[in-house]
């Protein structure tokens, strides 16, 4: 597979969306109602208790923080944008470029999240520790690991949208179904509610699913509770998962192209 196709579309996708920047800049305040929201949440919970579970609420407010902070950089509409290209026909040009659609669309979110780190990412973090006290990571080493395994978010939140989408070629209208996955991967990624608070059945069947690896493993990585052994299997995860959604995303689109009816134009 040739590549330099796809960084083209990675970079049209950092220059289309640098058009409409302003949008980020008022995002950073949504982020930060959100962050200040569960502030006053945990910091009720925590009344004259050190620990909930394995967090103080010092690396409690680390994790709400940096989870709704790497949130700006991994998120993308895959979903959304191939529902639009099918409603509106778009799909029809779209097929006949000699590139993979699904890996055409995953590098326009890489161009996208590419911009966000620097216009979204960056300014929100920036915005956030001046107002809350943040730890720093637990290491280099764990700064590192981090930053890998944001990687594998990036690709598996993807790889879900991916999924989403083609699922608009049956269905044609999908946004109750985004909704519902945006849901279900706010609560099962560990981002609103750390899986380790889960009850046990649902905490042992979450850590078996790839929702884990968007929010909830960068996050114990980044605070250094992931080491050694842990550290390793939860990358080997992250291969894993990233291998098995982008092949079933694969083999879900070219049975999906057969069936696909071009309603717009």
């Amino acid at each position: 597979m040739t590549v330099s196709p796809y960084i083209a579309f990675a970079r049209i996708a950092f220059l289309k969306i640098l058009a409409y920047r302003l949008r980020y800049y008022t995002g950073i305040l949504t982020y930060m109602v959100n962050v200040s929201v569960y502030y006053f949440i945990w910091k009720a919970l925590y009344q004259g208790k050190e620990s909930l579970g394995e967090f103080t609420f010092e690396e409690m407010i680390t994790y709400v923080s940096v989870g709704f902070i790497i949130r700006t950089f991994y998120f993308n509409n895959i979903d959304r944008e191939i529902a639009n290209d099918i409603l509106l026909g778009h799909i029809a040009a779209k097929m006949t470029r000699p590139v993979n659609y699904q890996w055409m669309n995953i590098a326009q979110a890489a161009g996208e999240s590419f911009f966000r780190l620097f216009m979204f990412t960056i300014p929100t973090a920036l915005a956030i520790l001046v107002v809350f006290p943040l730890r720093a990571p637990a290491s280099p080493y764990s700064a590192l690991a981090f930053v890998a395994a944001l990687f594998f978010s990036f690709l598996i939140f993807a790889a879900l949208n991916f999924l989403v989408g083609t699922c608009a070629v049956y269905l044609h209208s999908i946004l109750g179904l985004i909704r519902a996955k945006y849901f279900l991967v706010e609560i099962l990624s560990g981002l609103l509610i750390p899986i380790s608070f889960f009850p046990d059945t649902l905490a042992q069947i979450s850590r078996w699913l790839p929702f884990q690896l968007i929010s909830f493993t960068p996050l114990m990585i980044y605070m250094g509770k992931y080491q050694g052994e842990q550290l390793v299997i939860s990358f080997l995860s992250g291969l894993g998962w990233t291998l098995v959604l982008v092949g079933l995303g694969h083999w879900f689109w070219r049975k999906a192209a057969t069936k696909l009816t071009v309603q717009g134009g």
